[in-house]
């Protein structure tokens, strides 16, 4: 079996992991859950369109994120509102958001608080 030398190994995660156990991680959720998709009612966190939050030692933080679609209107504008809300946070020392299409988001990354809001439960 040969394996091209960028495709993931088998059992790797499509998303790369979260920095769930630094100290700032909640905070930054919560700064995430601050911005909204103007055409939906509900915080891009709880959408599941934050992939990842990687948080250096150095407090250096790096949001990968998606949209619902590519051919969103704010596509341009909606990873500038996200470093917005996180830059100003005490002890962040930089923060970079990158826009991602794999995995391509699915409704199912949505939290259960957002399908109830959607009324999709």
């Amino acid at each position: 079996m040969t394996v091209e030398p960028d495709a993931p190994m088998e059992g790797t995660p499509l998303i790369k992991p979260s920095s769930t156990d630094h100290p700032m991680y909640e905070t930054i959720c919560d700064a995430c859950r601050s911005v909204y998709d103007p055409e939906i009612p509900v915080n891009i966190f709880d959408l599941g369109l934050i992939y990842t939050i990687e948080i250096s030692e150095e407090n250096e933080v790096s949001v990968l994120m998606s949209l619902t679609a590519p051919g969103c209107p704010v596509a341009g504008e909606m990873p500038g509102w996200v470093a917005e809300a996180i830059e100003p946070l005490p002890g962040v020392k930089t923060v970079d958001v990158q826009l991602v299409w794999e995995p391509q988001w699915g409704m199912d990354m949505m939290s259960d608080e957002a399908r109830l809001e959607l009324g999709f439960m």
